[in-house]
């Protein structure tokens, strides 16, 4: 699963801040489309198999990626290494090694229409957290906001509950333990730059993966090695993509776009996996995201007026 966190890529000073905002909106939306991907072929390939292969061989390749991308980019693996608060990095790493396993089940179980319309709660669940973790205003308005897109979600599991079940617990979960992640990776980058967050990311989930591996080891078969293979690249590219994106242009003006992988996972759902996309999950998805928005809008000018 895909993510946007303000604090992907290490800030600079002002003047040499870039500011693209169509290509980095072109970014965002290629981004997206990547992480949909990703969340497709990783259901398929955990309904034949399970999802801690999966995910273990995911996360060796995106372990790969981002020493890869330490050594030719940032120029200094040793730097990326260096973290002021290790006990808050393994708690990412492994928050978000155990959310990637909760949401490719969800979408075993219930189809990537129904946990995409979940699991898009969490940009509000992440408000919700940071008024007492970070001692965050929230207002009125977006808590208004929040009530909303909760109950986007009960529409999503419809009025009289028939569509809860183990995969929208699991969607649920999963929403909450990104939001968790969120909360974390904004905790972390008081002290460490992004690019440290995002190596300790990567090999505290690789670990965990390579230790639960081996109880329930599944290696895939004949053709399945280039579905797998193609389901590293795509991921590694959307880590990538979304490196551009926020390294060209401001957080907030792409953040929004953000809500594409809904669509684009909906879609392939639809088409490649007999999804279905009714009436109560359309309702719900305009709530949840409505909600979204209207919370972001609003915080970017309350900002803003704070700054002035």
């Amino acid at each position: 699963m895909g993510c946007l966190t303000p604090h992907l890529v290490k800030q600079r000073p002002k003047a040499q801040m870039k500011n693209n905002t169509q290509k980095g909106m072109v970014f965002m939306v290629m981004t997206m489309l990547c992480f949909a991907m990703q969340d497709g072929l990783s259901r398929h390939l955990a309904a034949n198999y399970n999802v801690i292969t999966t995910v273990a061989i995911r996360y060796a390749f995106f372990v790969i990626f981002v020493l890869a991308y330490g050594c030719l980019v940032t120029k200094s693996l040793r730097q990326m290494l260096c973290t002021q608060q290790l006990p808050l990095q393994i708690i990412r790493g492994v928050i978000l090694a155990l959310m990637s396993c909760l949401a490719i089940m969800s979408t075993v179980r219930n189809g990537l229409v129904n946990f995409h319309s979940i699991f898009a709660i969490y940009p509000l669940i992440i408000l919700v957290l940071s008024a007492p973790i970070l001692s965050e205003f929230v207002g009125w308005r977006r808590w208004m906001a929040v009530i909303v897109g909760f109950c986007g979600v009960l529409i999503v599991l419809r009025p009289s509950g028939e569509t809860v079940n183990a995969g929208s617990v699991l969607a649920i979960t999963a929403a909450l333990l990104m939001a968790v992640y969120g909360i974390c990776t904004r905790l972390a980058s008081k002290r460490d730059n992004a690019e440290t967050s995002l190596f300790w990311a990567a090999a505290v989930g690789g670990v965990v993966m390579l230790l639960a591996a081996p109880f329930i080891w599944k290696p895939p078969t004949g053709s399945d090695w280039i579905w797998m293979a193609f389901l590293c690249v795509i991921g590694a590219c959307g880590h990538y993509l979304l490196i551009k994106t926020l390294d060209i242009a401001k957080a907030s003006s792409v953040q929004p776009f953000a809500y594409l992988q809904l669509v684009f996972g909906s879609i392939i759902g639809v088409v490649f996996f007999d999804d279905k996309f009714d009436t109560f999950t359309l309702t719900g998805c305009v709530l949840i995201v409505g909600a979204g928005l209207f919370s972001m809008t609003f915080g970017m000018k309350t900002e803003s007026k704070l700054r002035e």
